[in-house]
């Protein structure tokens, strides 16, 4: 299937989903490893809520994020930018200007030029009028996108979209295991991590990264309080080195501590990634406006070598509309399930649909950081270096790590790894191949 393409029809069928929660379990299979925690106590999602408040509340104040509310159809852009691609910029910047929109051509990026208007405008509509052939007669439609917000949680995309909780130390890893993934590194395009994540994890993340100034996660908003999503790149790397310990990681910064990026960040992020990594794993994502793909994703994830695989979360918000870039052709989605008293059943929280490609279990107990976390009208929560989270992030990255360790044990390419991987039954078709 071309990349450039969305794998899901245009409606979103929650009737299918309603009975697929329903029915639980829908397959047999081996169990689920990985940190467990148990069925949700009480209050918490009282503490779900007053994160999302908390994220929303960020959001809010944030003046280079706005929101496109359109029912169904939500998602997040950056005001005032709007990206053409290289070849139809200039015809573009001509019907701007002749309808009296003020704006200059500003630094592009993977293919697209990126222009600048000089005030505030309505960029959904701006790119709505511009897609519509009525204003290209005798010429193709321009492709033009709002320059998309990615987030790392919420439940606009949602990875994930309740807080972490404190848990106990994990257990070293297990020696027998410590080939499982040995030569392969794992890029990791998130918050960066934590500047003491190896000395404070000796055991799970020393040694595992090149330390550079420019991947550190800024964590705090202040002294030890947290960011809303600090953490979350050193929790996805002790999440690969979970389902691989002989494994590398290459993190790189592409969201801010809010958990808040965009497309420019991301494709930055990926073009620092290091000529050893053979796996991009992006525990990140959104919605674009009228669910196409966007183009300077599709561009970057060409651009990469052939043998590269690329694992991205489906999100956390519940719903078949496609969420980018898990749902490019070349990209492994990833989706998220649950440990049922039965066996495992889809994560009520998850992405899903035909262009999911896996799943795995999304309650991971992981590497986390030091500091507390202030919730709206809950108690604070004290981190001291491991944590438990649940979201698709987690998922993804357990995926990501299982996919370095097939290669080793197969003498597999990362892309033959993933094509290996696919190449089993379907755990079910919304939701793909169960990764155990």
């Amino acid at each position: 299937m071309p990349p450039d393409r969305p794998r899901t029809p245009p409606s979103v069928d929650r009737l299918s989903r309603r009975r697929l929660l329903a029915l639980g379990a829908l397959a047999a299979a081996a169990p689920l490893g990985g940190g467990l925690r148990p069925g949700a106590a009480a209050g918490e999602s009282t503490d779900d809520d007053a994160y999302q408040r908390a994220f929303s509340d960020a959001l809010a104040a944030d003046p280079n994020v706005r929101r496109h509310t359109v029912p169904g159809r939500e998602f997040l852009y950056r005001p005032r930018q709007l990206l053409a691609a290289d070849a139809d910029a200039q015809r573009v910047t001509a019907w701007l200007r002749a309808r009296g929109h003020q704006v200059t051509v500003g630094t592009g990026f993977a293919g697209v030029t990126r222009l600048l208007f000089a005030k505030e405008t309505d960029i959904p509509t701006v790119v709505s009028a511009l897609r519509s052939p009525q204003q290209w007669p005798g010429q193709p439609v321009p492709a033009v996108q709002p320059h998309h917000v990615l987030l790392g949680l919420g439940n606009i995309m949602g990875n994930p979209g309740g807080p972490p909780k404190a848990v106990g130390a994990l257990a070293a890893p297990n020696p027998a295991r410590l080939g499982e993934g040995a030569g392969v590194t794992v890029g990791l395009c998130d918050t960066g991590i934590w500047r003491q994540a190896g000395s404070y994890h000796p055991q799970w993340l020393g040694g595992s990264y090149l330390p550079e100034p420019d991947d550190e996660d800024a964590l705090y908003v202040a002294g030890d309080v947290l960011a809303p999503q600090g953490g979350h790149g050193t929790f996805v790397a002790g999440v690969v080195r979970q389902a691989a310990p002989g494994v590398k990681v290459d993190p790189e910064q592409a969201l801010n501590p809010t958990g808040v990026g965009d497309e420019s960040m991301l494709v930055a992020a990926m073009a620092r990634l290091g000529p050893q990594v053979s796996v991009v794993n992006l525990s990140l994502g959104g919605f674009t406006q009228d669910d196409l793909p966007p183009l300077p994703l599709v561009n970057a994830v060409a651009a990469l070598p052939a043998q590269t695989a690329v694992v991205a979360a489906a999100g956390n918000a519940g719903t078949s509309r496609p969420a980018w870039p898990a749902a490019l052709g070349r990209v492994l989605g990833v989706a998220a399930v649950s440990q049922g008293g039965t066996g495992p059943a889809p994560a009520a929280y998850s992405g899903f649909g035909p262009w999911v490609d896996a799943c795995a279990l999304g309650e991971r107990d992981s590497t986390y950081v030091e500091g507390q976390l202030p919730l709206p009208g809950r108690p604070t929560r004290v981190f001291h270096g491991f944590a438990g989270w649940a979201g698709t992030s987690f998922a993804a990255a357990y995926v990501s790590g299982r996919l370095a360790a097939m290669m080793v044990a197969g003498g597999l390419s990362a892309d033959a790894a993933r094509l290996a991987l696919l190449a089993n039954p379907r755990w079910h078709p919304d939701y793909g191949v169960l990764v155990a």
